[in-house]
């Protein structure tokens, strides 16, 4: 049986309504109008489905402590990565920049009910005073915003590092930023490996969705992506199925490059994608190519509307 969405009953509405209401006369100007009505419709769902799935990015917030803890408050940075329901990244720990824990997480994201549990896995780096032992904790987050500022909320528990005991537990809220306080790691494959620029594409959307296939052949062709240095898609295989994702164009930033790295060659060399760019109601086509010496780039160059 064919489900309809309520975006088909939107349609279904109007359309129902030019039929019952609407004299042959005007039918041609009310079916221009429903058009634009339509066309709105389909903008603000995409909108929508945009904001819902990107929390890809640097979060920074100020985390409370009950009593007991080395620091009452101090400040914490969230370097988050999502790709499907699997989340990684770094968290560090800070009173300032000289200061800090540095630690590896990974975690579960719920589209759906847009919540976050995320485990810190192991402390990689901690320069704090000897008398303080670093923790590492269990998080569970919930996405907000009010359209105008985006946040994580929530709790979290945790455990010192030596594993003795429990540490006092808080609650923590975090802010989307666009820069860090800390430069995020570079993956080897982006140092190693050539760059090569296929396309520069000017867009003017605050928010662009990408579509990744493979190109003829499926012959297990397996990529990882990244937009500005920082990895969206982790060792997907492309089929006839797209591999979508979402990428925040930053208006205070002139470019926002994607770059697409080939994990193996399939059964026939290269590694070959079709990429699918929207960018609200225009339309590209990428060819991208990548093996074990170059990478596949693509630069997004945002200009105002006019």
């Amino acid at each position: 049986m064919k489900i309809r969405t309520p975006y088909s009953y939107i349609v279904l509405f109007f359309f129902a309504v030019s039929v019952i209401f609407i004299p042959a006369s005007y039918f041609s100007l009310f079916s221009f109008l429903m058009q634009r009505v339509v066309i709105l419709i389909t903008l603000w769902l995409a909108t929508f489905c945009v904001r819902a799935q990107d929390i890809n990015g640097f979060w920074k917030g100020r985390l409370v402590m009950e009593p007991g803890g080395c620091f009452p408050v101090y400040n914490i940075e969230f370097q988050l990565q999502i790709a499907g329901a699997s989340i990684r990244g770094n968290s560090y720990h800070y009173s300032d920049t000289t200061n800090y824990v540095k630690e590896e997480f990974e975690g579960v994201y719920d589209s759906v009910g847009k919540s976050l549990n995320i485990d810190e896995q192991k402390v990689s780096v901690f320069r704090i005073p000897p008398d303080c032992i670093p923790c590492i904790k269990k998080y569970t987050l919930t996405f907000h915003t009010d359209g105008r500022e985006e946040q994580l909320r929530g709790s979290w528990t945790g455990k010192t590092m030596d594993g003795k005991s429990n540490c006092p537990p808080g609650t923590i809220v975090l802010t989307r930023i666009q820069k860090p306080a800390f430069k995020p790691g570079i993956a080897p494959e982006l140092i190693e490996r050539k760059l090569e620029l296929v396309k520069e594409i000017k867009v003017d959307t605050g928010n662009l969705r990408l579509d990744f296939y493979d190109n003829g052949v499926i012959d297990g062709d397996t990529i990882s992506v990244y937009v500005n240095d920082m990895p969206v898609v982790s060792r997907r295989v492309l089929t006839a199925k797209p591999i979508t994702i979402f990428v925040r164009i930053d208006f205070n930033k002139t470019s926002q490059e994607m770059i697409m790295v080939g994990e193996n060659l399939g059964s026939i060399p290269p590694n070959t994608a079709l990429m699918i760019v929207n960018d609200g109601d225009k339309r590209y086509q990428v060819y991208l190519t990548s093996d074990n010496k170059k990478n596949a780039m693509v630069r997004f160059i945002y200009e105002k509307p006019k």
